[in-house]
């Protein structure tokens, strides 16, 4: 770790070092103690062609890391010539074990000022402008606002040319630059006006900003969209998946060749493999064959089932890849789905509490108020482990982004004691679905220091977990149209009403 800060400084101690400081050329005839100099600067200057001019610019380099995300490179192309410039970011770590999407919602205008990494196998999408901007030839750092004037300045460029020659195709590009302009809240220039041959509208940036989503989809992981305040930001969202095969062929980790004759494989196996239906019990372990959600290469998952005592009956899925050395285990649920959903709080003290027994299904979520630690639910996938086994997990997977590196750390990590439980913390353990566990060290007496509450889920968890529409009684019957109960009562009303309007009648 203390290598990697060598090489990529926390990009706020680089900000505080630039400060003041005179970048040196890079020339033929720099002396060992200009080197020494230059190396000491914060940029480091490289000869380059121009590829407009042909003649020799300058390219900035800059290796820095991005708190709570990761080491990446920085490069700023000028030339003195022609004025021409370029900007361009790339990644300086490898292609994640899994594939990212993170969600951010724009709500104020605040938000706009959220720093976006987008890495060349990224892919934006804005679901309410039905703008989807695919994969490019080179990362970018910028904000959201910097990436929404970037597609405004691209589809503003061959407006005229467009109206011109395709009136319809610049109809729906206008509509759009339209709804891009509200975001951006400025006032449309007057000789664009102009140009385009319409009125000139003003602008106000205090007008209400129209809420949109911003969803950046990885493969390879390395993008990233900034949070406010903590991970908790009710605005952010992060969820890791596993990548497909076509992913990992348009990364390059798997050739077409090799995903072509593993496919071929796998569909050999399915018509080959006779269909079972024998109770599975606890001394079976099933192997299946699929591809490595890392390299793509064939590989074997091992499933057996287990049971837990005073819980339920789960399944435990590992998988090991021979090729690149990928390795994860997964716990799934073997019973039916609950009626209610279940918070398991734990109060611990020592770190005797950190020898219990744990199960986290895919569908729960962690939290620790006193680090201000939440986990949304899916995170980590299903894990059946001790508590200090999954705080040590955690650690682990956020300790590049969150605990050791970037502005955000110190010299003394305030969240050391939660592994080793050094003072009383928190865990709250939320499934909707209650499939997950916490051991209870005074089976089968409650446990003082744990609170299990069950609780009613909300329709919009249903509707996140598939449950509003699944039936499973009458399935097969085809659906009757029945009136709304109003109709019906409507109906009577007017038919009862029918005998006293035909007695008036003959009166």
């Amino acid at each position: 770790m203390a290598q990697t800060n060598d090489f990529f400084p926390a990009i706020g101690s680089l900000a505080v070092k630039a400060d003041g400081t005179d970048i040196v050329k890079r020339t033929p005839e720099t002396t060992d103690t200009q080197v020494d100099e230059v190396e000491d600067k914060v940029v480091q200057e490289i000869q380059s062609l121009c590829m407009s001019c042909r003649e020799q610019g300058v390219t900035r380099l800059l290796l820095t890391s991005i708190p709570y995300f990761r080491e990446v490179i920085v490069m700023s192309f000028r030339c003195e010539h022609c004025g021409a410039t370029n900007n361009e970011i790339q990644s300086a770590g490898t292609i994640q074990t899994e594939g990212t999407l993170y969600t951010a919602r724009i709500l104020a205008r605040s938000d706009l000022d959220r720093q976006i990494v987008r890495s060349p196998s990224c892919e934006v999408v804005i679901p309410e402008l039905e703008l989807t901007l695919p994969p490019t030839s080179r990362g970018q750092l910028t904000t959201v606002e910097g990436l929404i004037r970037d597609v405004y300045s691209d589809l503003s460029m061959d407006q005229p040319l467009r109206r011109i020659q395709d009136p319809e195709g610049y109809n729906t590009i206008q509509a759009l630059i339209d709804k891009l302009t509200a975001i951006l809240g400025d006032k449309v220039d007057e000789a664009d006006a102009e140009k385009l041959g319409e009125a000139v509208e003003s602008a106000n940036k205090d007008a209400p900003l129209p809420a949109f989503t911003l969803k950046l989809d990885d493969p390879a992981g390395n993008s990233w969209i900034e949070f406010i305040g903590s991970m908790a930001d009710p605005k952010w969202n992060m969820r890791q998946y596993r990548r497909t095969l076509n992913q990992n062929v348009a990364l390059g980790l798997v050739s077409a060749d090799d995903a072509a004759a593993a496919t071929g494989a796998t569909h050999a196996v399915k018509e080959g493999d006779a269909i079972t239906t024998d109770a599975i019990t606890d001394d079976e372990v099933f192997v299946f064959q699929g591809h490595c959600s890392s390299c793509g290469h064939p590989l074997d998952t091992m499933m057996k089932k287990v049971n837990i005592p005073y819980f339920k009956d789960i399944l435990i899925m590992s998988t090991n890849c021979d090729r690149c050395g990928y390795r994860d285990n997964e716990v799934k649920s073997g019973s039916a789905i609950s009626e209610q959903g279940k918070k398991i709080t734990l109060k611990v003290e020592d770190r005797e509490d950190l020898s219990r027994d744990i199960l986290k299904s895919e569908t729960a979520g962690l939290s620790i108020p006193e680090i201000d630690l939440v986990l949304q639910h899916g995170t980590l996938g299903g894990r059946f482990t001790t508590l200090e086994g999954i705080l040590n997990q955690v650690y682990e997977e956020l300790s590049d982004k969150v605990f050791a590196q970037g502005d955000a750390s110190t010299a003394t990590d305030k969240n050391d004691f939660v592994k080793s439980a050094e003072r009383p913390f928190t865990v709250i353990l939320d499934d909707p679905l209650a499939n997950s566990y916490m051991q209870n060290l005074y089976a089968p007496d409650p446990d003082p220091n744990m609170t299990i509450e069950l609780y009613d889920r909300t329709w919009q968890q249903n509707e996140e977990l598939g449950l509003n529409d699944i039936k499973v009684e009458g399935y097969e019957a085809p659906e009757k149209d029945e009136a709304k109960p109003e109709a019906k009562t409507e109906a009577a009303n007017s038919e009862a009403a029918k005998p006293e309007a035909e007695d008036s009648a003959v009166i």
